[in-house]
């Protein structure tokens, strides 16, 4: 159980949130956190990358020169792989990159990972009805009462999409919008900073906490 100071849209502490998520031990909780980095990055492989070996490479078909008598290595065709623009050796080809991991595995490793961030998360009030339009300078502005420096990497998470929100944040590099019920785990570690609600740190407890 964490406690949290929450912010308004000035900036100002207008309140505590407590945060109560079940986390791995401490001795394990490494481990599987760097299980799930590994399985959500490797997953996200295509496996696609495919090269040609010399059965596949056109040409190749008449021997280039005689066996013997011409004072070179002997040779059988000129799309092998010694050869230039021959078949490639022990190439890429397609395939299947996919590691498992057990749902109860996967929604610890969340909660560990959230819960281990929780110097670097800012709650706040819900402030969507703050952006009446889309306006990227408003958002910016707040994020930096919020006490966040402006080329953090910056996580934030809300209960649901809003429209005006999301029109604010889409051309920030620095800025990740996410549904509380969409979290990742990569995306938790590699921020700087993680911005939430109260509603949303509600439901993230709610989803995940089973």
């Amino acid at each position: 159980m964490v406690d949290c100071v929450v912010r308004n849209w000035q900036g100002e502490e207008v309140g505590e949130a407590t945060i109560n998520l079940r986390v791995a031990k401490k001795e394990s909780a490494a481990h599987i956190v760097h299980r799930a980095l590994v399985k959500q990055t490797t997953n996200a492989r295509q496996g696609t990358a495919s090269s040609k070996t010399r059965a596949e490479v056109s040409g190749g078909g008449r021997k280039p020169w005689r066996q013997k008598g011409t004072g070179r290595a002997r040779a059988g065709s000129n799309r092998s792989p010694l050869w230039r623009g021959g078949g490639v050796i022990f190439g890429p080809k397609p395939r299947d990159f996919n590691i498992k991991m057990n749902r109860k595995e996967r929604r610890l490793a969340l909660r560990t990972a959230f819960l281990s961030r929780a110097e670097d998360l800012i709650v706040v009030e819900e402030f969507a009805e703050q952006l009446p339009r889309p306006k990227t300078k408003d958002l910016m502005e707040a994020i930096a009462r919020w006490g966040i420096a402006p080329e953090s990497k910056v996580l934030l998470i809300l209960p649901e999409l809003s429209e005006m929100v999301y029109l604010s944040a889409r051309n920030v590099p620095t800025l990740k919008l996410i549904c509380a019920n969409n979290l990742n785990i990569y995306d938790i570690l590699v921020a700087d900073k993680i911005v939430t609600t109260n509603t949303a740190l509600a439901k993230i407890q709610e989803v995940y906490n089973d």
